[in-house]
């Protein structure tokens, strides 16, 4: 939640930001025009020659009219993106890649995130109707995962001790139980978190690397108005446009990478639930047979008997 307020925050400052460039922009070209000096009339008198391709124009159309070069005519975001500039190109095209890691990890990770939680389940299900470490062991087979992970580990730890059984309380077994688990836990955390650290940088970096785009294309128009001494909006303008598209190039990349990160951060929570879950089911299947073990058997209750008779 605290990473999503922060990068809405940013979000809302590179608007801004964006928002007073483009102002900015806007009233120095309207002062300009307004300070321009009217041009002086010239007293000329029209000859034949110039004045039968005028009519000619007029009686043709303006249809006819032949179009600046100096002014880019396709104004759809493939066009504006290849009259841009090469800085701004490279701003635009890093985006855009950062935007397709971020719908890979997607992927990637929601597809990851499923298998994880249906074996995880699984597994939980088999602790919960075994009786005994051994029984849940058996059940499992040869299933993979975390969960299924701690039973071997929890058999391993109560194999290594099974001469300190009879001389112990259980305590010491439970306690490296405990830290075995414990360790399979946090592996499984931090293996599941693995990838989102892309969409956090995305997230938070995308909308800066947007506004410098924005910043260097709005700087290259002032640059064009300078060269062409002309204050004329429809020469500026697409300059301005292709320089804007940057930052919201960055938006997309940025918005969607918070999102994504900020359903992760839940559900890897709780895959994390599920794994203590287990945790605490194993545990509960090693205390049970050191339990049991302490139960004497029915040879064994005989000869008490016998011995106290």
């Amino acid at each position: 939640m605290r990473m999503m307020n922060l990068a809405t925050g940013r979000t809302l400052r590179i608007l801004f930001t964006a928002g007073v460039l483009c102002a900015t922009a806007g009233t120095a070209l309207a002062q300009s025009t307004e300070t321009a000096p009217p041009p002086s009339p010239a007293i000329s008198t029209p000859s034949v020659e110039s004045a039968a391709p005028v009519a000619l124009q007029d009686a043709v159309g303006p249809e006819a009219a032949p179009r600046r070069a100096d002014i880019p005519h396709d104004l759809s975001p493939v066009g504006m993106f290849m009259a841009a500039d090469w800085v701004v190109k490279s701003v635009m095209i890093a985006l855009a890649l950062a935007s397709v890691a971020t719908w890979t990890v997607w992927l990637a990770k929601t597809l990851e995130l499923a298998g994880a939680r249906r074996r995880a389940a699984a597994v939980i299900r088999i602790i919960r109707q075994s009786k005994s470490l051994e029984d849940a062991l058996q059940e499992s087979g040869k299933r993979k995962g975390p969960a299924a992970l701690m039973l071997h580990v929890a058999a391993d730890e109560v194999r290594l001790s099974e001469g300190a059984i009879p001389h112990a309380d259980g305590s010491g077994l439970k306690e490296r139980v405990t830290l075995a688990l414990s360790r399979v836990e946090a592996h499984a955390g931090r293996r599941m978190m693995r990838g989102t650290g892309i969409l956090a940088t995305t997230g938070s970096i995308a909308p800066f690397v947007g506004l410098f785009g924005t910043v260097w294309g709005i700087m290259n128009s002032f640059i064009g108005i300078s060269e062409s001494q002309t204050t004329n909006l429809a020469v500026v303008a697409p300059g301005i446009a292709e320089a804007l598209l940057a930052t919201a190039v960055g938006l997309v990349a940025a918005i969607p990478a918070v999102v994504i990160y900020n359903i992760f951060s839940r559900a890897i929570a709780g895959y994390r639930m599920l794994m203590a879950d287990a945790s605490s089911g194993v545990e509960r299947l090693v205390s049970r047979d050191l339990d049991h073990r302490k139960v004497p058997k029915a040879g064994q209750k005989a000869t008490v008997s016998m011995a106290a008779e």
